[in-house]
């Protein structure tokens, strides 16, 4: 993703980029073939350069000072998810940068997807009525058999399945409904990593009422790449959406939405997605980037809420997770009986 990102700024038209990296590798490729700057050390580059902004994306352990210490130095921040692997500090974060009036952004992604969008649209409008559950799914194929491990399979470095992988549909269920009032059920089980969970499960109530229940899985072969989808089960129909369509039936329908009819109906991600002015590599992405740096040359924001508070959020369900599944897997406590009287033996005999 940082080489990715990298790619997208560095061509952005309105942006002068330069790359921090400190392995050998990837900055001895990038000095051959760019010629932008490239530094092995981030304090230095921060100390040295005049940066209006920084993009981060690097083992999620390291989230946490790189983006302080640039906060600190008055740059605005883009984070690549999960933001932090510890809540508090995930809020403390939002707060510095809210104080010093910063641009700050986390790279949900599928927040700029236009049929999660448009879900957002349908649910704020009522179009289902009372939303009593949702199935919130994340499957693909990251960890197919055991193997040395790298940082996004350690647990203390990357968070495992949970933090990279289910942090997605938590995220779109926080921006729908806010952090869960509780959780419960949770599941955190490995298949072939030996440090980390490889699939989540687990159950979360939120204040409207609303049940989601989460089902994860990154070892998943089935899968070609990531697919995230959600099912939302209402007094008033059905939405279905993922990466490309949402699907929406309404028993009847509903005043403040003419343009979704009774009955069945699909919007296409396509339809339901405006052209980034700037593209490279997809809608999404382009978006997140084209937004980010349009804030900071002073235009409003794009209205779609992915800064470090709404990520914050993320990381206070993920902890709630974790809460939950260390609750189920304590050992029972002890029971105390009174030790038993020996029962007499007794003899019947027929006659």
């Amino acid at each position: 993703m940082g080489l990715s990102h990298f790619a997208m700024v560095n061509a952005h038209p309105e942006v002068t980029a330069m790359a921090c990296d400190a392995g050998g590798f990837l900055t001895d490729v990038l000095e051959k073939n760019i010629k932008a700057p490239v530094f092995r050390d981030y304090d230095a580059m921060l100390a040295s350069e005049p940066l209006d902004a920084v993009l981060i994306a690097t083992p999620s352990r390291l989230h946490g000072p790189m983006v302080r210490a640039a906060l600190e130095r008055g740059c605005h921040v883009f984070c690549e998810k999960p933001f932090t692997l510890d809540w508090r500090l995930s809020e403390e974060l939002a707060d510095l940068a809210e104080a010093k009036g910063l641009v700050n952004r986390v790279g949900y992604h599928y927040r700029h997807v236009g049929a999660f969008g448009e879900v957002a649209r349908l649910l704020s409008a009522g179009a289902i009525g009372q939303v009593t559950h949702v199935l919130a799914e994340a499957y693909g194929p990251v960890v197919l058999a055991p193997k040395r491990s790298t940082w996004r399979s350690q647990k203390g470095e990357g968070g495992g399945c949970l933090y990279d992988y289910a942090a997605h549909p938590l995220n779109l269920l926080n921006w729908y409904f806010g952090t869960p009032v509780s959780v419960a059920g949770s599941v955190l089980a490995p298949i072939f990593s030996t440090d980390v969970d490889d699939q989540v499960m687990s159950t979360l109530r939120f204040a409207n009422g609303a049940t989601a229940q989460l089902s994860v899985n990154w070892s998943d072969d089935s899968q070609r790449k990531m697919t995230t989808r959600l099912t939302f089960i209402g007094t008033n129909g059905r939405i279905f959406a993922d990466r490309q369509e949402c699907q929406i039936y309404l028993r009847k329908a509903v005043e403040a939405l003419p343009d979704i009819p009774q009955g069945h109906s699909v919007k296409y991600t396509t339809e339901l997605t405006t052209d980034p002015w700037f593209y490279l590599r997809g809608e999404e992405y382009s978006h997140q980037i084209g937004d980010f740096v349009a804030e900071i040359r002073g235009e409003a924001p794009s209205g779609v809420p992915n800064d470090f508070r709404a990520a914050a959020q993320t990381d206070r369900t993920i902890a709630m997770i974790l809460e939950d599944q260390a609750g189920l897997a304590a050992p029972p406590r002890p029971v105390s009986r009174r030790p038993e009287t020996p029962r007499k033996r007794r003899f019947f005999g027929l006659l």
